[in-house]
């Protein structure tokens, strides 16, 4: 068995209870709100922006028996950066405030995920940062572009509103095939592990995330509401 085989075997309950979020199976049924789909827009902002940061975060810290991978983050970078423009676009496709999105706070579970990923390549095993791309990396090719085609038809939302989504579900196909190869150069044991431990933590919190979308959407609709009140 593969490096990446014993990956995906370890990481497949964690996997699937976020694959069985309600709103994600909302979203691939097309059954999917503007609020809704605003409130995941504005965490996906919050996470992507991160991205290239964590990225580089993890490539200075990696060992010289490791100088590979530190190339193969390289050509990744390139690739990833400015991401989080597309999903602000798609934010002001569907009438969303963008501006406000950038200045605002993180969801908690997020913010989590985030700093406890930052915190792995800091204090653990900076390799681990390859566990959050797994995560992310492999859910955008199980349900982004059937997600964005399903809302873009059921939902009523603008044909334009999907550049995040769309781009990212073919995209991260090739990235994950690449992911793949990386994951089965590693000679240690530890690294995998590291990987497949912050694999697991990140399912878990991307999974609360998406399953605190439909509060996130009603808090942001009723300040709307009241800012509209106090004009």
């Amino acid at each position: 068995m593969s490096h990446y085989e014993k990956l995906q075997q370890a990481t497949a309950s964690h996997r699937q209870w976020l694959l069985d979020t309600p709103v994600i199976r909302r979203a691939l049924e097309g059954n999917i709100t503007r609020d809704i789909y605003l409130a995941f827009l504005e965490q996906a902002y919050h996470h992507v922006k991160q991205t290239v940061p964590l990225m580089m975060a993890c490539g200075a810290r990696l060992p010289a028996r490791l100088e590979w991978l530190r190339g193969a983050l390289v050509e990744y970078i390139e690739e990833e950066y400015g991401h989080q423009e597309w999903i602000l676009d798609d934010i002001r496709a569907i009438g969303g405030d963008a501006d406000a999105v950038a200045s605002a706070t993180p969801a908690p579970a997020t913010e989590l995920m985030v700093r406890y990923i930052r915190d792995v390549i800091a204090y653990d095993n900076p390799v681990g940062f390859f566990g959050m791309v797994h995560v992310l990396e492999g859910t955008s090719t199980a349900i982004a572009t059937q997600a964005a085609e399903q809302m873009r038809n059921g939902a009523g939302l603008p044909a334009n509103a999907f550049r995040y989504l769309e781009s990212h579900g073919s995209l991260d196909i090739g990235h994950l095939a690449f992911f793949e190869e990386q994951i089965n150069r590693l000679e240690d044991p530890a690294d995998l592990q590291a990987i497949i431990d912050s694999a697991n933590m990140v399912y878990r919190l991307y999974g609360a995330m998406f399953r605190n979308l439909q509060r996130d959407a009603d808090d942001a609709a009723s300040h709307e509401g009241l800012s509209h009140a106090l004009v």
